[in-house]
């Protein structure tokens, strides 16, 4: 199969309408051509592009940030003498002063495939910039890692954020091109938009369901998601960063595991099973230990369970991981009452609402989780039409 850099570069007929346009790139460590070359310079070789800038997302276009809201300042590629710009420093939305040197922005972004990655919501600041001054907007299309499932509450009027585009479920279902042309049609946005179409990508197709396991090497488009089994835990996993719990940040499995020193994983594990079973298949919940060399509970042996999707036990179909995450704070919280679960923090340059919260898009799961009446089949409720209402809505956008 080929992504849409691959195609970008392998077929000059697909960049002739940028001859004499001058070109910005905006891509991050992931962007990458299937011989591992980064896009910027990958476009320097083509010869016939006119590149005179380029953006870098949360963590830098060249990955310079390993922990997680460190900002990356502006600078000029040594390589390409051309400026590079941060969307995660001194701004997140392009300025129209970035936006004068360049005519197209190119867009180059590997996703997770969750609303809570901030490459979405960079993706949705960069068309409304480009909107406001007329510039248009390329998205070379790249799989959607965790495929076409679709999981998890939508987020609610007023709770948009940084981490939070737009009503999205947690796990979207689409491909970055494909929420590119979501955006335009909701945010009514006048704005020349075009994708480069993948090649042969199947949505849910084994064995990677989603990622092309075998085909394709995995580059971390963030520091800490360094594989396919970290992108499928993540919808659920990311909401452990608006708690006390470690995410498993500072060890080398981040965001597949969660724990904290104080509390028993299986009594945890127990009361997961007992309350909703069903929500745990599709993959294998274990026991473990790990100490943190960075982040929450550095230093300290943390007992927690992992999220175990890459043996034969994962169902794609049945696998819900933000459920399975739900379901473990509901179990702490009815075996540890008074437990301190939901961190208090400024997150992704959210005041005066909690992490968790802004996480979800909303109250409602924290509301459910600290409800000792609230029942699995509440949450399911509350989740089920929107993920219903979500399907629906979303074929219109879907390109394979």
């Amino acid at each position: 199969m080929k992504f849409g850099i691959d195609r970008f570069i392998a077929e000059p007929e697909l960049r002739a309408p940028l001859n004499g346009r001058r070109v910005a790139l905006l891509a991050h460590p992931a962007s990458v051509t299937a011989d591992l070359i980064h896009a910027l310079d990958a476009f320097a070789a083509c010869g016939d592009l006119k590149v005179t800038a380029a953006f870098g997302p949360q963590h830098g276009l060249r990955g310079d940030k390993q922990d997680n809201m460190v900002e990356s300042p502006d600078f000029r590629d040594p390589v390409h003498g051309i400026p590079v710009f941060s969307l995660y420093g001194e701004v997140r939305k392009p300025t129209d002063a970035m936006l004068d040197i360049c005519d197209v922005i190119v867009i180059d972004l590997q996703d997770l495939g969750c609303r809570i990655y901030t490459f979405i919501t960079t993706l949705r600041y960069m068309l409304e910039a480009a909107a406001r001054c007329k510039k248009a907007v390329w998205v070379l299309d790249r799989p959607n890692p965790v495929g076409s499932p679709v999981e998890g509450l939508r987020l609610r009027p007023g709770w948009e954020s940084f981490v939070g585009a737009g009503p999205l479920p947690m796990r979207h279902g689409l491909t970055l091109g494909e929420l590119g042309g979501w955006f335009v049609k909701n945010l009514k946005l006048d704005v020349e938009y075009r994708v480069i179409d993948m090649q042969g990508w199947e949505s849910d197709a084994a064995p990677g369901f989603g990622w092309p396991l075998g085909e394709r090497a995995w580059i971390n488009p963030s520091p800490n998601a360094p594989n396919l089994w970290m992108a499928r835990a993540y919808a659920g996993t990311v909401m452990v960063e608006g708690t006390t719990l470690s995410e498993g940040r500072g060890t080398t499995r981040p965001l597949e595991l969660f724990g904290a020193p104080d509390i028993e994983a299986r009594a945890i594990l127990q009361e997961m099973h007992a309350l909703s079973p069903d929500w745990l298949a599709g993959c294998r919940l274990r026991e473990c230990w790990f100490e943190p060399t960075f982040h929450k509970h550095a230093g300290k042996l943390c007992n927690g369970v992992q999220i175990h999707t890459e043996g034969p036990a994962y169902d794609h179909a049945a696998f819900k991981p933000w459920r399975i995450q739900a379901l473990a704070f509901k179990a702490i919280r009815r075996l540890y009452p008074e437990y301190p679960l939901w961190r208090d923090f400024a997150y992704e340059y959210a005041h005066g609402k909690l992490a968790i919260d802004v996480i979800n898009g909303g109250p409602l799961l924290r509301e459910w989780v600290d409800d000792g009446n609230a029942t699995p089949a509440d949450l399911d409720a509350l989740a089920v039409p929107d993920e219903q209402v979500w399907l629906n809505e979303l074929k219109e956008y879907l390109r394979y």
